[in-house]
């Protein structure tokens, strides 16, 4: 490897008709990572970096993330935007290809970036790059896309941009750089008042020097960030132009219609497929070692065809697994509680269960493909396309570049659509290449992918507390299964002993990641807990939390702003209750407020809910408060109805008669307050989701006296004896 240097490289061009196209990379050595394309991308009109000023004065922002309802694309524009000094009304943006130059490298940065000198910035950058480049990594997912590639990228590009169109109108008008200024997508000389706009400045743009360091703005500055401009994928959605993957289609396709192994591993013993070879418009049977799929000319009949089809599979020994034997194991895992001090005047223990859960994304999996030698074209929506490529290119023996991946919008991911979760793409080439060269589309359905999902995992989580004689807590500890890490398990109170350590306790059901992984489940358990010490403490559970948070200002600040929003401490009528948790995950603190209703028959009403939020600082104010929406929706329906349950190694639910999400009628009022606290910027699609169950669990005790320990909530009678 050639020398490091601090020198920042930034790529620049011209494409077709005098635009000027603009880039991030690493070092001055390294080639520009938005050259990869084919020797015709000018003439094609391809776009090779992330920035690209036409001279109709566009300016298209090429984004490498995918666009799943979280608002990314627009959010990673208006930062790219921002710096540009553009006007909006004329960005556009496109999702880039599944190109190795579109690799992304700058999650490290995410969950790092305050730990990096700045000296060694772009060195990290560039270093992470390359490895994204050569795992294929594209990934979209862990609340980081803003907080990475905006951050560190986005605005890098936007104000390097801006320096050369500056640049340019100086040397055009013959004046000093200082004296000319951008708003606008417009550049002003301020003395003579003359003007151009960037898109009459980006032919000469291009021919300037390359800024190492370009100035970024101050918060102060900004007019494009913190506001709420119209999210670019909005209108299509609503005219009905949006495509997904299960809209695609292309001449002479096929459709295939899947039945997988009921029992994870298992193995196609036998199928008789006399039956579906007589149906009208089946092409052909496929048998896969794990899968059955019937090709016809419609998915309603390839669905038909397959309901006539009894294949026989094996269990891959697991038949005897159920809920029941994964949580006796777990149960035994655990063994006793753990210790307290002895001196303790008040011990305090409980366990808490959290079941497997399905994604259960609003598009069911779909993957078309084309299958033709040793090439191949596929059609999907995941939140990792290079990944996918990878995974096609690997089922077909193929290699990677031989793979073509076209990304379209997803509805939804919550992390199904992560790197090695690609199944349906894996199955989906499969399927295609016995049809080769017609191409097939493979279509999940719901049955599909509730029963062949990767799930959030199911834990089981014990406690031990101890207080002091005048309610201080003296420990904090807990055992537990189904995974965890240091932001999942961290409590942020000011506890002299606090340990929380994994008991191993393997099952054969396949796991995934789940919208805020494993702090959806630890989340639940250690603020529920904390409640617990705090009722056995004879104190307020706001108060005691309060207490313990004096070394915490940005939680404690979260705390009491989400306490004055609710009204905390105000009375309610019989049967109601509130309840708070806080929880800090992906660079972002949340406490929630559960304001609820309970009958005396049991009836259970979630009124309200309000979070107070700080993400450090906010890009899109409606997105923002659309991601703290979405989160305590999803997390509502887990904690109420949602659960996986395991009979026979195989999973019980199929669809959502039987794994229930609430109803519109059923969502609560949602009250979101954003803190700038300054902090670097923390993600949003998730951190909503962790504090729902536990505020939502204490609120209940808080009503009733009944302490639910178990989600979803359902399985507990909330009646009063």
């Amino acid at each position: 490897m050639k020398k490091w240097t601090r020198r920042t490289f930034i790529g620049a061009g011209t494409v077709a008709g005098g635009g000027f196209l603009l880039g991030v990379a690493g070092f001055t050595f390294a080639p520009s990572r938005y050259s990869l394309v084919s020797g015709d991308a000018a003439e094609k009109g391809q776009l090779t970096t992330w920035i690209t000023v036409t001279p109709d004065n566009i300016v298209t922002i090429l984004i490498p993330h995918c666009e799943m309802g979280q608002g990314t694309h627009t959010a990673l524009a208006m930062m790219a935007a921002e710096e540009l000094e553009a006007d909006w009304s004329l960005v556009r943006v496109q999702e880039a290809p599944a190109l190795d130059a579109y690799a992304n490298g700058y999650i490290i940065r995410a969950a790092g970036g305050n730990y990096v000198p700045a000296v060694l910035a772009r060195g990290v950058d560039y270093g992470t790059y390359k490895l994204a480049e050569w795992f294929g990594f594209q990934v979209t997912g862990g609340s980081t896309a803003v907080r990475s590639t905006g951050e560190y990228g986005m605005r890098v590009a936007g104000a390097a941009a801006k320096e050369m169109l500056l640049a340019a109108a100086a040397r055009q008008w013959n004046v000093s750089v200082s004296e000319c200024t951008a708003k606008g997508s417009r550049v002003t000389h301020t003395t003579s008042g003359r003007g151009a706009t960037f898109g009459e400045l980006a032919r000469l743009a291009a021919t300037q020097r390359v800024p190492t360091s370009p100035a970024l703005k101050s918060p102060d500055s900004f007019t494009i960030r913190r506001t709420s401009p119209t999210r670019l994928d909005i209108p299509s959605k609503v005219d009905g132009s949006a495509t997904y993957a299960i809209d695609f289609v292309t001449p002479g396709m096929l459709y295939a219609a899947l039945e997988i192994a009921p029992v994870y591993g298992g193995k196609l013993v036998s199928v008789d497929t006399t039956p579906a070879e007589a149906m009208p418009g089946v092409k052909k049977i496929v048998r896969l070692e794990e899968a059955v799929a019937v090709v016809a000319d419609s998915f309603w009949r390839a669905r038909r065809a397959l309901a006539s089809l009894k294949p026989e599979f094996s269990d891959a020994g697991h038949g005897d697994v159920s809920t029941a034997s994964i949580f006796a194991a777990f149960d035994k895992a655990l063994g006793a509680p753990p210790e307290v001090p002895n001196h303790a005047a008040t011990v305090v223990t409980a366990d808490y269960r959290a079941p497997f859960l399905a994604h259960a994304t609003m598009s069911p999996m779909v993957c078309t493909a084309k299958v033709e030698g040793d090439r191949a074209e596929v059609w999907t929506g995941v939140q990792d396309p290079l990944n996918a490529r990878s995974v096609a290119a690997k089922a077909l023996g193929i290699p990677a570049a031989n793979v073509h991946v076209t990304n379209f919008l997803l509805g939804a991911g919550f992390g199904r659509g992560l790197p090695f979760n690609f199944d349906y793409v894996d199955l989906g080439v499969r399927v295609a290449k016995a049809m080769s060269p017609i191409p097939v589309k493979t279509i999940w359905t719901r049955e599909n992918d509730i029963q062949h999902d990767y799930y959030r995992g199911a834990a089981l989580s014990r406690h031990a507390g101890a207080l002091d004689a005048n309610g201080l807590p003296l420990a904090a500890h807990s055992n537990y299964t189904g995974g965890g890490n240091g932001e999942a398990v961290f409590m942020p109170y000011a506890i002299a002993a606090k340990t929380a350590k994994e008991k191993k306790a393997a099952h054969p059901i396949r796991l995934g990641q789940w919208r805020s992984v494993l702090n959806s489940q630890h989340g639940f358990f250690k603020e529920s807990f904390i409640d617990e010490m705090a009722h056995a403490a004879g104190k307020d559970p706001f108060e005691f939390r309060r207490g313990l948070l004096g070394d915490q200002p940005r939680f404690k600040t979260a705390l009491e702003k989400a306490a004055v929003m609710s009204n905390w401490g105000a009375a309610l009528p019989p049967g109601e209750g509130r309840g708070i948790a806080i929880c800090e995950s992906f660079g972002t603190i949340v406490a929630e407020v559960a304001h609820v209703a309970v009958s005396p028959e049991g009836r259970l009403k979630v009124l309200n809910v309000y979070a107070a939020v700080d993400c450090g600082d906010v890009i899109n104010v409606d997105s923002a408060t659309a991601q703290v929406e979405g989160g305590i929706v999803f997390a509502l329906s887990a904690a109420l109805l949602s659960e996986i349950t395991i009979k026979e190694g195989r999973v019980v639910e199929k669809n959502f008669r039987d794994y229930p999400m609430i109803h519109l009628a059923d969502a609560p009022k949602v009250t979101t307050a954003f803190l700038r606290s300054g902090a670097p910027l923390g993600g949003l699609g998730e951190p909503g989701v962790p504090p729902l169950a536990p505020a939502l669990v204490n609120a209940i005790h808080a009503a009733t006296g009944i302490r639910v320990r178990e989600l979803p909530i359902k399985n507990t009678s909330l009646r009063k004896a």
